[in-house]
């Protein structure tokens, strides 16, 4: 039977009956509640001036995430929590929070239009965080807000300047209470006049959920789905929401290697990638932003299948595959193999994403991983060439294993074959690489956009093999900040 969408905000549960599926939080917000602290930005997720946070349990203890409020969509707030910047003097009891204040003492503010968002992420920093953050923990967390006027420094120096304050204590336990109590609500499931929307909670409502509307789309953590409505204005006559699927939010490790769920979220993803491959770590920090991390998921990334998909040619780099299923049946298929053309998959009508398999680093071989990313930000931006080479080496050195795949530079992110076949079989020296980086010349013929040329993308990718190679030396300098002065 249909419920009302049910969640926990301004200290007690709010209960929206049937609101259209794809109205987004910040328009329920702005527009509906006039709550206008949150700002609108860029609708689409990337200046941050929408930031709100939720709340949820884990493991019986409250989790705090700083997320989008303009791609959210609201139903999914279903048996969570909700804070926007009005809350805060309200856990500092009606007076400034010390992130407020902080921003305030530090001239942390100009126009004021981005700084609701910057409040938020440093006000869940503040409060998962004790101990005072380093420069490059803050700037990781504002990696998802944009300032314009102000400048980077004086909000850097109010974050750290936070924590010179007491602690202000505010009433957590009564939201895990609200918390445990919309944990005992039925599964979500309504129809109103813009359309349906479902979010099933086993693998078995699922099933049967995408087998009575096989044509509903699969919503996970509306980070790309979002921008479709927000920019293409595009509706949908029913949405099925899989992020309340426990089993697909599962991740685990063992003999054999990684098993993600399609539900698990990117931060979570990466989190679990980088601890069996730590190639994975620069990416991980440059993937999109802390927001966007937060909520978007490393199955949405690989179904929605971008040419880019920043996450997919290190999982084709080492060897992952999809698992597919169907009304209970399971099929198995190489990450290569899913993609059959731009934005094009291997699902059938009705198959969803049930995880993504990484096999484990072999014994008896050397693995050596690492995947890059190039754009014109460093963080928040959509890479031109992404990169991810994984070679095993024998104990003198030569090549038993060569994987390597490029985003960027086709209809599908996909492997280099030829440059893979001159790597195989030869020692790992200088002179081998300048027969790969040859053949990869012949690989791919990249299109030409607004990101970046053919002759760039093609230079890009050539250069970046070498980075790999001199990345196997220790002490080679790579980036600016590794360099050190050298005395005279």
């Amino acid at each position: 039977m249909d419920r009302p969408v049910q969640f926990y905000f301004r200290g007690e549960i709010r209960r929206l009956s049937a609101p259209p599926p794809t109205r987004t939080v910040l328009q329920w917000l702005r527009e509906d509640l006039r709550q206008t602290g949150t700002k609108e930005g860029c609708a689409e997720g990337d200046c941050g001036a929408c930031m709100v946070v939720l709340g949820d349990l884990q493991d019986g203890r409250l989790r705090l995430r700083a997320i989008n409020a303009c791609i959210r969509l609201l139903p999914t707030l279903d048996r969570m929590a909700l804070f926007t910047v009005e809350d805060l003097a309200d856990f500092a009891g009606g007076a400034l929070h010390p992130v407020q204040a902080a921003l305030v003492d530090c001239h942390g503010s100009q126009c004021g239009f981005c700084t609701p968002g910057f409040v938020m992420s440093l006000w869940v920093l503040y409060e998962t965080q004790p101990q005072c953050p380093t420069r490059a923990q803050v700037t990781d967390t504002l990696s998802g807000n944009l300032c314009r006027c102000t400048g980077y420094r004086p909000i850097i120096e109010a974050a750290r300047r936070a924590y010179e304050s007491p602690r202000q204590p505010w009433a957590s336990a009564a939201v895990v209470d609200a918390l445990r109590e919309l944990q005992r609500l039925p599964a979500l499931s309504y129809a109103s006049p813009a359309g349906r929307y479902t979010a099933p909670r086993s693998l078995e409502a699922l099933d049967a959920a995408c087998r009575e509307e096989p044509q509903a789309r699969l919503l996970s953590g509306s980070t790309d789905i979002g921008l479709w409505i927000t920019k293409h204005l595009r509706t949908f006559e029913a949405i099925i929401h899989v992020g309340a699927v426990e089993a697909l939010r599962e991740i685990r490790s063992d003999a054999a290697g990684l098993v993600i769920g399609a539900g698990a979220s990117l931060a979570e993803s990466f989190a679990a990638l980088c601890a069996q491959e730590p190639g994975w770590e620069e990416l991980a920090r440059r993937f999109a932003s802390v927001p966007i991390r937060n909520a978007g998921t490393l199955g949405g990334n690989v179904a929605n299948g971008s040419p880019i998909g920043d996450g997919l040619p290190g999982l084709i780099a080492l060897g992952a595959t999809v698992v597919l299923r169907r009304a209970g049946q399971e099929r198995e298929l190489p990450m290569e193999d899913f993609y059959l053309g731009y934005q094009r998959n291997a699902l059938t009508p009705g198959e969803y994403l049930r995880c993504v398999r990484v096999p484990a680093p072999p014994h008896g071989l050397r693995q050596v991983f690492a995947t890059y990313k190039v754009s014109r930000r460093q963080d928040q931006d959509i890479a031109a060439v992404c990169a991810a080479f994984c070679l095993r080496l024998e104990a003198d050195g030569r090549i038993a294993h060569a994987r390597m795949a490029f985003g960027g530079m086709d209809a599908t992110a996909r492997r280099a074959a030829a440059t893979e076949a001159a790597l195989l079989g030869e020692l790992w020296c200088e002179a081998t690489l300048a027969r790969a980086q040859a053949a990869l010349a012949a690989d791919y013929r990249p299109l030409t956009d607004l990101r970046a040329s053919s002759a760039y993308r093609q230079a890009v990718a050539v250069n970046l093999l070498r980075r790999f190679w001199l990345q196997q030396d220790p002490a080679a300098a790579l980036r600016l900040s590794d360099l050190r002065p050298v005395e005279a």
